[in-house]
């Protein structure tokens, strides 16, 4: 089908989130048609991020600086701390343009299956910031799996102490349930059954 180099690109396109072989191929024609048009431009972005790429040593974003644009942000609300699961949760989050504060990206969750475990989670940052009281909500903004839940349960407890009345963080977490312009016959058993627990007065 092509020389060395070019099965060599395709398995490693295969290897990107969503992509299979024939998406890996044909990705790589679409390429391979205008080299310099559109593999030579994408080759130098990729390898210029790659040498730019920093992860943030307050919340564990990824930016070209350290501290990230948001942390560094003077108009963020430093008080109020999101945490996620990853960077691209932050992503998605900073698109839909909903939170104001700054983030905490643990970079993943806790799996025993997968031999993740506390000290693997990115959380030493954010309870430096808890311990200097810079701190006056947490949102917990993890995932509906059951990796997920298991994180948000041991996060409460390692977050106690610091409500009250001990003291005077207040912790949340995201709600659950239905999507916009979800039907509800479509829907998983766990998503209802969030979705009836997170009912507020109408």
């Amino acid at each position: 089908m092509g020389g060395q180099e070019i099965e060599q690109l395709i398995r490693l396109l295969g290897r990107l989130p969503g992509f299979g072989p024939r998406s890996a191929r044909r990705v790589a024609l679409y390429l391979l048609r205008e080299p310099q048009s559109r593999l030579a431009p994408l080759a130098r972005a990729m390898e210029r991020a790659g040498e730019a790429i920093r992860t943030c040593s307050s919340c564990g974003n990824l930016d070209t600086v350290d501290p990230c644009h948001i942390c560094s942000d003077p108009l963020r609300d430093r008080s109020l701390v999101c945490v996620v699961e990853t960077v691209g949760d932050l992503w998605a989050l900073e698109r839909a343009g909903v939170h104001r504060g700054v983030y905490q990206v643990l970079g993943g969750t806790l799996s025993p299956l997968a031999g993740t475990g506390p000290e693997d989670l990115n959380t030493a940052p954010l309870f430096a910031r808890l311990e200097a009281g810079q701190v006056r909500e947490v949102i917990l903004a993890l995932g509906a799996t059951v990796e997920g839940a298991t994180t948000l349960h041991w996060l409460m407890d390692r977050l106690a102490p610091y409500t009250p009345p001990q003291g005077d963080v207040t912790i949340s977490r995201v709600a659950q349930g239905v999507p916009m312009g979800g039907a509800l016959d479509v829907l998983d058993d766990g998503t209802l059954a969030a979705a009836l627990g997170a009912r507020r007065p109408a």
